[in-house]
């Protein structure tokens, strides 16, 4: 999720049976053990979220790319190693960082070095324009996203995890909304959230096909080149676009602009059970504690 402009910049992730948390400074993880307990792991927030860059429109889209390739993975191996049940099955050290490799270069070959492949070879066989390739491998890449998701959606794991996503949504929507956050009153709040990082994706494609449409006519290893250096650029874009509309959402306009993004996200999220939320609950309030210098003797 994006920085809001109303309140503090708090957003989230699912784990594998957690949820992180992540304010401006730092970030709380919430972990349900296989034991039934509750494990909470804290961080506090430096590099890349208390650089210049936070505040530089379309650079500050950088932050949330990290969230998602570095930040995010690593937790999600925190909480696979949580799960584990020998210690043999958990993955640390080198497997950690070929971990963190292996899915950063799977997102980039996937998601945008095979789909712009696809696109050149219609150009070179169907004679088409490079507009016209440009603007199919943006549709190949929407096919692709979309299907990823609604594959790994069908394995039991994966439909936790977004129960976890829904719990996620849940406890931030009940916070901005000045509810209480209990499982009651969390339950009650809706399970979608303009900010969700599902949005953001969705956002990220169309603006690639809007990007790379106007790039012009380019040979194979310059076009899948050009994909991984507008990368950022893109993100920047898609970072500013989200972050404008889900503060605009007042208006007629945007919200009829929110409407895919919003779709989309039933495909990611799926109604929690009340210990998934209060597992988020708990993430949290452990962030806001340290966002706002609370501690157990003053609170």
């Amino acid at each position: 999720m994006s920085d809001n402009l109303k309140l503090p910049a708090y957003g989230g992730q699912a784990l594998i049976e957690g949820v992180l948390m992540r304010g401006k400074n730092h970030m709380a993880a919430s972990f349900r053990k296989p034991d039934g307990t509750i494990e909470t792991v804290t961080e506090t927030l430096s590099g890349i979220y208390q650089s210049a860059i936070r505040k530089i429109p379309f650079l500050r889209g950088l932050i949330m790319l990290w969230d998602s390739l570095v930040l995010g993975t690593k937790y999600l191996t925190i909480s696979a190693n949580m799960q584990a049940e020998e210690e043999d099955e958990k993955i640390e050290g080198t497997s950690l960082v070929l971990t963190l490799l292996i899915s950063m270069t799977v997102f980039v070959v996937a998601f945008f070095l095979v789909p712009s492949a696809i696109g050149q070879g219609f150009e070179k066989w169907l004679g088409i324009s490079s507009w016209w390739s440009n603007v199919i491998e943006g549709i190949i890449r929407l096919i692709f996203v979309i299907g990823y998701i609604w594959l790994v959606g069908k394995m039991d794991d994966i439909e936790r995890v977004f129960m976890y996503h829904g719990a996620e949504h849940k406890t931030v929507n009940a916070f901005e909304g000045n509810k209480p956050l209990t499982v009651e009153s969390v339950q009650k709040a809706s399970i979608v959230h303009p900010r969700c990082g599902t949005s953001f994706l969705l956002t990220l494609v169309i603006i690639s096909v809007l990007v790379f449409a106007f790039v012009g006519p380019q040979t194979v290893l310059v076009r899948l080149i050009s994909r991984i250096l507008l990368l950022p650029v893109i993100v920047g874009i898609a970072y500013e676009y989200i972050r404008f509309t889900s503060n605009h959402l007042d208006s007629k306009f945007v919200s009829w602009l929110m409407v895919p993004n919003l779709k989309l996200q039933s495909l990611t999220t799926r109604p929690p059970e009340d210990g998934m939320v209060e597992v988020a609950i708990t993430a949290f309030n452990t962030m806001y504690e340290l966002e706002n210098g609370i501690s157990e003797d003053s609170a």
